[in-house]
């Protein structure tokens, strides 16, 4: 039974012409029948630095109530990481405070990679990634880097088929 599901992708890289954007392409256009994978490479870029006072008087900014739509409205999640500085971008962990205290992100399926040269590279953004992650009990599927080149269409594939194998054994927890 297919389950039908939408994914929202989320490049922790705002350059736009990341090879962590074109691997969350390439997931959009070989996802399988019954998934949605929908990216919008400005939600991270449009989200002001968290600080919890700007939502003093009850309302969060209008960027960081679209983010937390996007997510909440999203059965899954998956996340291209670069790896900046032996961790992840800070964008990434700015939209991922964002929604720490909010519990959008909690408990979600969350698919995480990064598009590399050479299957030791990323890693440490991963870790990072990871350990983040793991303040919201975040259910992570995958965590491998996916290298660029001739297999990556593949890779990108058999991870979103380990996607939707979760989702599917997990039909109504997500």
């Amino acid at each position: 039974m297919l389950v039908d599901m939408r994914v929202l992708a989320v490049c922790g890289s705002l350059q736009s012409k990341s090879s962590n954007l074109s691997l969350l392409e390439t997931a959009r256009r070989v996802a399988p029948a019954g998934m949605e994978v929908t990216l919008d490479q400005d939600l991270l870029r449009r989200l002001p630095h968290f600080d919890p006072d700007l939502e003093r008087d009850g309302a969060a900014p209008e960027p960081v109530r679209a983010w937390r739509a996007q997510i909440a409205q999203s059965n899954a999640l998956l996340i291209a990481c670069p790896e900046y500085g032996f961790s992840l971008p800070g964008a990434l962990k700015n939209g991922i405070d964002w929604v720490i205290g909010s519990g959008e992100l909690e408990r979600k399926l969350t698919a995480v990679t990064a598009s590399t040269v050479h299957p030791q590279r990323g890693r440490l953004g991963l870790q990072a990634l990871l350990q983040t992650l793991s303040a919201v009990s975040a259910e992570v599927v995958g965590g491998e880097p996916t290298v660029r080149g001739d297999g990556e269409e593949a890779a990108v594939r058999a991870l979103l088929a380990a996607l939707e194998a979760r989702m599917q054994g997990a039909a109504g927890r997500f």
